[in-house]
């Protein structure tokens, strides 16, 4: 009989020791916020430089608002923007889950979350930054060069052949069309519309500014994008969360599936590798004119 008490007695002691070998995010009781990382030009993709994306970050995002024991999803932002499309449907499929989990979203801005990245952060309930951090550049941008003239210096005939009056509208081989810039000039303002909608959707009362201010594609630093509502506090991401949750929050990041077994089974075939490595060489010149409008967009805030 004895014996049996004392069994029971260690049983607590065992369970504890067992518990030991179960994940912290999974033990009863702890508290988790699982961060997802959005970072990069969104919708940019070339052979060798993809962007962000619905399809890259949509299981990322299912796996962190499916976590067990989430109080909230952190969303830590680095983006200078992109594709207006992918940016507005990364922010519908983020607040889609936060409506069906329950669950708040607290978006964290580190170097920049401007243009698409801004729209990218609305998603959140709340937007924290850095004092240093760039919001902003609500706003949208098109941009193309004119090589009319070079190609005839040079002795280059251009021959174009198309169904349709605009067809080649904005090609940089032609000559200017005012018509053209016209109707380009249209289309953005309509774009900017439904961005300006998202904007006072998601930040609503938050927002102090007039429009002719905050909507012109200005952008500003963290404390004045607070003031302007655009975000609703300076703080980083850890001491928010410990603040918040406690000493003992868990944040787990959750990243795209990797590693060993992934580059394993996902392994193309010597054929497809050869072939996409000649495809990639073959895009090097297009890679190149990337990588510097990648670059010509972050240095517009400075980085």
């Amino acid at each position: 009989m004895s014996e049996q008490i004392s069994d029971r007695a260690g049983l607590p002691g065992l369970v504890e020791r067992l518990m030991e070998f179960v994940p912290a995010r999974l033990r009863r009781g702890a508290v988790v916020v699982p961060v997802v990382r959005l970072s990069g030009l969104i919708g940019a993709v070339t052979p060798l430089r993809p962007g962000m994306s619905l399809a890259g970050v949509a299981r990322v995002l299912e796996r962190a608002f499916t976590m067990k024991h989430a109080k909230a999803v952190a969303l830590v932002i680095n983006s200078p923007g992109g594709s207006p499309v992918q940016s507005r449907q990364i922010y519908l499929r983020i607040r889609q889950l936060a409506a069906e989990k329950k669950l708040p979203v607290l978006v964290f801005v580190e170097d920049v979350a401007a243009s698409g990245g801004y729209m990218i952060a609305c998603a959140g309930d709340e937007i924290f930054c850095d004092p240093s951090s760039i919001l902003g550049s609500i706003g949208v941008i098109g941009g193309s060069f004119g090589f009319q003239d070079l190609i005839k210096r040079i002795g280059v005939e251009r021959r174009l052949y198309t169904a349709g009056v605009h067809k080649a509208m904005l090609d940089p081989f032609l000559p200017e069309n005012p018509d053209d810039v016209a109707r380009l000039k249209a289309l953005q303002r309509e774009i900017h519309a439904i961005f300006i909608a998202l904007v006072k959707q998601s930040r609503g009362a938050r927002l102090k500014g007039s429009d002719d201010v905050l909507f012109t594609g200005e952008y500003w630093a963290g404390e004045t994008s607070v003031s302007l509502g655009l975000a609703d506090a300076v703080g980083d991401l850890r001491s928010t969360l410990r603040a918040r949750y406690g000493d003992k929050v868990l944040t787990p990041v959750v990243s795209p599936p990797g590693g060993m077994l992934s580059s394993l089974f996902g392994r193309k075939s010597a054929g497809a590798g050869t072939a996409a490595s000649l495809e990639a060489i073959a895009g090097l010149p297009d890679e190149l004119i990337s990588a510097l409008e990648s670059r010509a967009i972050w240095a517009k805030f400075g980085f």
